[in-house]
């Protein structure tokens, strides 16, 4: 049977330690966090450990609690890479125009490119797939990914308001949280199975999208 996750105490400090300033230090910091995700790949979370960490690093543990105080911290400062690369891409795609289109096939492409690039993307960071198992597997980090989606699905509704205007906004904050909680869904889909053909996955949420939208003001 699979051991039980082994929960910190809340009192255990998220935040690192130190921003490095330095080329050198800023050597470091990187080296840290680059091998902390392949040793995620590799291991999982609950073996990733700090001495792990600078054994393959080649760095000695003061080095690393210099910037880090534990494994908790560096976990944080990946997931937070990591959502805001991907929501960085979302708002580029909404500020760009990604919601809107003449035609449904126009705005099922769009959709579909956004959200093969945040598949690409996820795939492509080091540890992504590591990563996204642990922010959800450990509680006292997944506040991180309801902040991030909290975020972005904000943006998304200050579109739909605009677009729909007779539409309450509780109806717009629940449309909007469904819409980014199924992005993230079929992300983490494609990126835990390799297998998976990113760019039908995400065409798929384009169409399901496009025909919720088309009747999203009608009175029910």
């Amino acid at each position: 049977m699979p051991k039980p996750t082994v929960e910190p105490a809340a009192d255990i400090p998220l935040d690192a330690k130190l921003r490095p300033t330095q080329a050198r230090a800023q050597d470091t910091y990187e080296v840290v966090l680059a091998t902390a995700g392949e040793l995620l790949i590799e291991s999982g979370f609950e073996q990733l450990t700090t001495n792990a960490i600078c054994k393959r690093a080649g760095l000695t543990p003061p080095a690393l609690y210099r910037y880090f105080p534990n494994k908790y911290a560096i976990l944080k400062e990946l997931g937070d890479r990591l959502m805001r690369l991907q929501d960085e891409a979302v708002f580029a795609w909404m500020e760009a125009g990604g919601l809107e289109g003449e035609t449904a096939s126009e705005r099922v492409a769009k959709t579909a490119a956004l959200l093969t690039d945040v598949i690409d993307m996820t795939r492509r960071f080091p540890g992504g797939a590591a990563i996204g198992r642990a922010l959800r597997a450990v509680p006292m980090l997944q506040q991180l990914r309801f902040a991030s989606r909290d975020m972005v699905a904000g943006q998304f509704g200050e579109v739909l308001t605009a677009r729909f205007p007779s539409v309450s906004p509780l109806r717009i904050r629940t449309a909007t949280r469904m819409m980014v909680e199924l992005t993230y869904a079929a992300t983490e889909m494609a990126v835990e199975e390799p297998g998976q053909d990113a760019r039908a996955l995400a065409e798929e949420i384009g169409r399901l999208f496009d025909c919720y939208f088309e009747t999203f003001d009608a009175v029910l």
